[in-house]
């Protein structure tokens, strides 16, 4: 059987590798062994920040809702409004309730105000 060189495939794999660190600095951009490596975290701190990234979203809508409500009454927090919406089964999800009180404040407080505000 003959010898097979892998020197094309090889050639083909890190210039796919140095194709992806492409803007990375010093040695992640150039050598491939720090580019593998380099290629490992991104993906793994993309993908952590992915889930993250739900939750702060999910804190944002708080602070807006919680926001909204303040204009409306001292005595009304956040916790309460969802509390008497999932009493009285409004199926208004967070982000809906953040963007009412952010862009049509009196569309919220009719809300807000029916649940007991």
């Amino acid at each position: 059987m003959s010898r097979v060189k892998g020197g094309v495939v090889a050639a083909k794999r890190r210039r796919n590798v140095l194709k992806r660190v492409k803007g990375y600095r010093f040695s992640r951009s150039k050598k491939e062994r720090a580019a593998k490596e380099a290629i490992a975290h991104a993906g793994k701190y993309a993908f952590a920040h992915r889930k993250d990234k739900k939750n702060d979203f999910r804190r944002l809508w708080t602070v807006r809702i919680n926001a909204g409500l303040d204009a409306i009454s001292e005595k009304f927090s956040y916790s309460k409004l969802i509390s008497a919406l999932k009493k009285h089964s409004v199926l208004i999800n967070r982000k809906m309730l953040s963007e009412l009180a952010q862009t049509h404040p009196e569309t919220f407080s009719r809300i807000a105000k029916k649940m007991g505000a």
